[in-house]
């Protein structure tokens, strides 16, 4: 059976969507029946046939790497299936052929997954962190791309930094940043959870290194599945420190063959795909191919005109009601996220719990609030999200 068509604010794909106004995208997406359906399908494979089922779901993978590939600008072979964002930076991490007293350049107010691996790396293999500042950010991009120069200048060996800021939504400019890294000999490592899928992103046209992504976002899969994007010499200087048994070349051979195959000196891949060392989530990878069929069929540059338009709407509205918006002012420079500073004397966190109340789910990252749609959220939602920022307001002043 075709799965029927999808289009710009229909959320025909959510029937059992409890929200009025689902806006909390950047935290995490709900299940569509797209992706319900495909879960449903890996097991009752799997309760039909075992592990016959597992070697036809292994081949699944090559088809999902390959539309990875095509939804941010990269071969399927460059493209190695992980668990998490957090896992992927880990094995980067973890893998680079360090130097003692080499130099990660990070960004001040990152997720702390873009933080903590390279924090053990420099642990363990005797590196320097260094952070850019980013409080002035969203104002200037001068304010961290000098500073970022600078500290290039001085030396560096990598550059870690999230696609889009988790917390302001800045759409960071990574050509600007690749360039710079390019020049100075550093590699530049990207974390895209909070991009992929509602922002356009070409990582060979960008010059990325890596490219790090979580599916339970914007890529609308489930959490413990992501994908690790990785320039060809890159992949082939990384040293095999965290390999597994799926690490080696042909490394299932000895389950599909005659006596003899089982063998422990088979070369480790020279691929990306070196990371994937063990049998993964296949129902997450089920669910993934599933959920990314809609991001392809209206295309990343569609659905970011779609967010920007909403979101359009939506600020001047908030900021008249006396909100602080933390969105950048540039077209170039916005997301799908709009994060405000709350009108004086209230907690992002009792809004978030006002607005739930009344059927709008929104997030709210070190104090902000923070408004995610995606492509089935329609424009004429925002007057039920208005209706209930009023009443969260009007209750929340008089306590």
């Amino acid at each position: 059976m075709t799965a029927a068509r999808v289009a710009l604010g229909d959320r025909s794909l959510y029937p059992n969507l409890q929200a009025k106004a689902y806006l909390a995208y950047a935290a995490t997406a709900p299940v569509s029946t797209r992706v319900k359906s495909a879960v449903d399908a890996f097991l009752d494979d799997y309760a039909r046939r075992g592990n016959v089922a597992f070697f036809e779901w292994m081949a699944e993978r090559e088809r999902l790497r390959r539309k990875l590939g095509q939804l941010v600008g990269a071969a399927g072979d460059d493209i190695a299936l992980i668990s998490s964002t957090t896992r992927g930076i880990g094995d980067v991490a973890l893998n680079l052929a360090w130097r003692p007293a080499e130099r990660v350049l990070l960004f001040e107010g990152e997720f702390p997954a873009n933080v903590t691996p390279w924090q053990r790396a420099a642990e363990l293999f005797g590196l320097e962190l260094s952070f850019v500042p980013m409080a002035h950010a969203v104002e200037d991009e001068d304010s961290f791309l000098v500073p970022l120069t600078r500290l290039l200048e001085r030396g560096a060996r990598l550059v870690a930094v999230s696609a889009v800021q988790f917390q302001t939504g800045l759409r960071m400019p990574l050509a600007k940043i690749a360039a710079l890294c390019r020049q100075h000999g550093a590699e530049l490592c990207v974390d895209g959870i909070q991009a992929v899928g509602a922002v356009p992103l070409d990582v060979e046209a960008l010059g990325l290194d890596y490219m790090v992504c979580g599916a339970h976002k914007w890529l609308l899969g489930m959490e413990g599945v992501g994908f690790l994007y990785a320039r060809p010499e890159r992949a082939k200087a990384l040293v095999p420190r965290t390999a597994g048994w799926l690490s080696h070349e042909d490394a299932a051979r000895f389950l599909m063959s005659g006596p003899g195959e089982l063998r422990y000196d088979r070369p480790i891949k020279q691929s990306i795909q070196m990371l994937e060392g063990s049998s993964w989530s296949g129902v997450g990878f089920a669910a993934l191919e599933a959920a990314i069929g809609p991001l392809l069929e209206l295309s990343p540059d569609a659905i970011l005109a779609h967010l920007t338009s909403y979101l359009d709407l939506l600020e001047p509205e908030l900021v008249g009601r006396d909100f602080v918006s933390r969105r950048a002012t540039g077209a170039a420079q916005r997301s799908g996220i709009l994060s405000l500073r709350p009108p004086m004397g209230l907690a992002a966190a009792d809004l978030v719990v006002e607005l739930r109340e009344r059927g709008v789910f929104a997030s709210m990252p070190d104090g902000l609030l923070r408004f995610a749609p995606h492509f089935p959220n329609a424009p004429s939602e925002i007057e039920t999200v208005l209706g209930a920022v009023d009443e969260a307001l009007a209750k929340l002043r008089v306590r």
